[in-house]
């Protein structure tokens, strides 16, 4: 199986030519090691070979530090990314591994239990890198990446509804209260474990709604400068999710509906 993930996902919601230099060596526990090259112009992938099983083989070149020098380079002096990624804090979920992002490609936040919160909430350190990103760096695309087995969603899930918070995880997976309830609403038939997987998906579509509480962020979407995804890592079967919210569909103000569309599943 080889994972395809970094090409997909960009060529999925990119709008962007910007050129990059980077280089990639991605391996892990499903696949073996898969060393990759890209040159300019911004996106141009070398062809995966693709064998049975976890087994993966591909023929590149790795640049060596002096053929990147000039990219790391301009790095130094200014960074231009065209993503940024708000993803869990979990060891196992590292969105450069997964996605092969490169240095000055995506700028990320990570967190427990990848939340967003709503803007009323008040400052953190959450807001002030989407302020950042987005007033100053202008990305163009901001991807809320989950994960299956997430210990923060458990303990969201876990939370008595009439108890304070006891501790600094408590507070913040409560940004998480609205995925929760309709959560409960969904599927109060189902186990507990079944509950949570549920959880995981609906916490980064009101993740997604809650991005559209920050005026400077809802207007550049809806100018179209700005395009919102959520993704879903599952380590079950080494599957990665993707999906766009449907802006134009979604009625934040008032029900906090979203619809989603382009729905791609890789493995």
């Amino acid at each position: 199986m080889v994972w395809l993930f970094r090409s997909r996902i960009i060529n999925s919601i990119i709008r962007s030519k910007a050129p990059l230099v980077g280089s990639y060596v991605h391996g892990d526990s499903c696949c073996s090691s898969v060393i990759s090259s890209i040159s300019r112009p911004f996106p141009k992938f070398m062809n995966w070979l693709k064998t049975d099983g976890c087994h993966t083989s591909a023929v590149a070149s790795l640049p060596s530090f002096k053929k990147e020098l000039e990219h790391f380079q301009s790095l130094a002096e200014a960074q231009y990314p065209k993503f940024m990624v708000i993803a869990c804090a979990d060891s196992r979920v590292c969105p450069s591994n997964i996605l092969g992002f490169q240095p000055g490609e995506v700028f990320m936040i990570r967190n427990i239990a990848n939340l967003v919160p709503m803007m009323k909430n008040g400052p953190s350190e959450c807001n002030a890198a989407l302020e950042f990103a987005v007033t100053t760096l202008e990305v163009e695309n901001i991807l809320v990446i989950g994960h299956s087995s997430c210990a923060g969603i458990e303990t969201l899930m876990s939370m008595q509804e009439d108890t304070e918070p006891r501790n600094f995880i408590h507070n913040w997976v409560a940004n998480g209260k609205v995925a929760k309830l309709r959560t409960k609403s969904a599927t109060s038939h189902l186990s507990f474990d079944q509950q949570c997987r549920f959880c995981e998906k609906e916490s980064i579509n009101q993740s997604l709604l809650n991005l559209l509480s920050y005026p400077w962020i809802e207007d550049r979407v809806r100018k179209e400068l700005l395009s919102i995804h959520g993704g879903y890592y599952n380590f079950s079967n080494c599957s990665f999710e993707k999906w766009t919210l449907d802006f134009k569909d979604c009625n934040v103000k008032e029900e906090r509906s979203y619809v989603v569309k382009e729905k791609e599943l890789w493995c």
